[in-house]
């Protein structure tokens, strides 16, 4: 019997896993076909199933659970020599996988990834984006970007933006004849766009001001599960919309969406680039965590410099 390989094994672990061969395909770099090819050739040389399969679910069978029980270790053992082996060259190499969600990767493509891959060109950045947040050890990410909030309390977090703040804006055309909230409970007389959020769960507007904290159940004909949406029905007079300051600064500068309750709307920390704790950090991830550090140093010291 041919000795099974690297890239089969690695198929098993990842399977193992996710619980699902095109999640696990997505981590490995490889087509959900090619995976499925792979382990199927592992499980006839082996001549047992490592896998029960149905339409909806994957799962390890008792055969499986004891083989990747004794590979697993050595796969962390091959993993681990990889990562000191590529600590020897002049710059790291690899791919480097981050889970983020579609608005922090507009705040980060630029400043933080592309300025990495400028550095390191023998990187490669498989960036994620999803509303939910994710458990990135099990799905196979090096790292996670999204607001200090969320970021679970047993990893490593580095900030990597300035803190933001969410705003109740809307169209002169909107607000034209009519009066202007000046506390949250005055939301209720205004149409507002309300937005779902990945859990399904409708977004409570949240505001704070002098200690005082406020959540409204907001009222309106429009729901959406998109900042990007949500503006462009504001913009169009729709309604008032809750939404991320950044998304609508230029729009505020150029007139087209006006700012309101700003004085109940104060700033939270920003993003945070998050990862395990307690685990080797490959020399990629170091290499991007020297980049965030870097590039969040000089804007404060630029934000210092403007006050």
């Amino acid at each position: 019997m041919r000795k099974a390989g690297l890239i089969e094994l690695n198929a098993v672990a990842a399977v193992a896993a996710h619980r699902n061969f095109r999640a696990a395909a997505v981590e490995l770099g490889m087509s959900p076909s090619a995976l499925s090819h792979a382990v199927a050739a592992l499980e006839r040389r082996l001549g047992v199933r490592l896998f029960n399969r149905t339409t909806r679910s994957v799962s390890l069978s008792e055969a499986g659970e004891q083989f990747l029980a004794r590979i697993r270790p050595a796969l962390q053992d091959i993993a681990l020599a990889m990562d000191e082996a590529n600590e020897s060259r002049a710059t790291p190499a690899g791919t480097l996988r981050i889970n983020t969600s579609e608005g922090a990767a507009r705040q980060i493509l630029t400043p933080l990834v592309l300025e990495f891959l400028r550095r390191f060109p023998d990187m490669r950045v498989d960036l994620v984006t999803e509303g939910r947040l994710v458990d990135i050890v099990a799905e196979g990410f090096d790292a996670g970007i999204r607001l200090a909030e969320s970021v679970p309390l047993d990893m490593v977090a580095v900030p990597c933006g300035p803190p933001q703040r969410f705003v109740v804006v809307g169209s002169p055309a909107y607000l034209e004849g009519r009066a202007r909230p000046s506390a949250p409970d005055d939301l209720q007389a205004h149409a507002c766009i309300r937005r779902r959020l990945p859990s399904g769960a409708l977004h409570r507007w949240e505001f704070a001001r002098h200690g005082e904290e406020a959540a409204v159940d907001v009222q309106g004909a429009l729901t959406l599960d998109s900042h990007t949406l949500m503006i462009e029905a504001a913009l169009a007079g729709a309604g008032l919309a809750y939404v991320a300051d950044w998304f609508v600064a230029a729009d505020v500068a150029a007139g087209r969406l006006v700012r309101l309750l700003e004085d109940w709307t104060p700033a939270f920390p920003g993003l945070c680039l998050y990862f395990p704790r307690g685990r080797l950090v490959p020399a990629g991830l170091r290499a991007f965590i020297d980049v965030v550090r870097e590039v969040a140093s000089r804007d404060r010291a630029f934000a210092g410099e403007r006050q």
